[in-house]
């Protein structure tokens, strides 16, 4: 398996860093979602909420603006409860 990956395995912004944090992101986003569409939404929104303590201190509506277009908003209400 970890052959296989090192010939396949695609590079994607949120196997870079690994953290819990990035990982959840990355999970939620990618629910009925594209990976190709996912990856500037992912990058824009770690631009703009780079920890969990940022995401809860930031406005509803800001997140909903950062998720604006990837559908699906209540993955981003919930992310921000």
């Amino acid at each position: 398996l970890l052959d296989w990956y090192r010939k396949h395995g695609r590079n994607l912004p949120w196997r870079e860093k690994p953290d819990p944090y990035r990982v959840w992101i990355s999970e939620i986003m990618l629910q009925q979602t594209r990976v190709d569409t996912v990856i500037p939404y992912y990058r824009r929104f770690l631009r703009r909420f780079p920890t969990v303590a940022a995401l809860a201190a930031s406005p509803l509506d800001d997140v909903l603006k950062t998720w604006e277009n990837l559908g699906y908003y209540a993955r981003a209400r919930n992310l921000h409860k």
